[in-house]
């Protein structure tokens, strides 16, 4: 058994998908409308077979309400790895991302936390190489 897929809620999903793509560098996976429905999804351009990330749309209201409170609270929403934060840092900034916590070194890791302009905090984490 493995994870094909998990979701974030967006607010508005075309915003999503440019802020995923240009600015995280991530490729558009899955994009299909059934109705008022859209599919939609991203991958990893380093595992473009491996975990989608579905770019849901919060337009219901439990799913509004736990986007909007754990935004609040400064809980990322999603967490992402990489094995060079400093240059993702760069990169992601350069492309028009902003950053709530620069890389700061914590016990095992150094983190990151950037806006998604979509309603969501990303966690993005380097593990310490012992």
């Amino acid at each position: 058994m493995k994870i094909k897929l998990t979701s974030v809620y967006v607010d508005d999903q075309e915003k999503a998908l440019g802020f995923y793509t240009d600015v995280l560098g991530f490729t558009k996976k899955a994009d299909f409308t059934n109705g008022p429905f859209r599919w939609l999804t991203v991958a990893s351009p380093d595992d473009p077979d491996g975990t989608e990330l579905q770019l849901a749309l919060n337009d219901n209201p439990a799913a509004r309400t736990y986007q909007q409170a754990i935004f609040k609270q400064g809980q990322p929403a999603l967490m992402l790895f990489t094995d060079d934060i400093k240059g993702d840092h760069e990169r992601i900034t350069a492309n028009g991302g902003s950053f709530a916590m620069a890389p700061t070194e914590v016990t095992g890791s150094t983190i990151a936390q950037l806006n998604d302009t979509c309603g969501n905090l990303i966690q993005i984490t380097q593990l310490a190489r012992w």
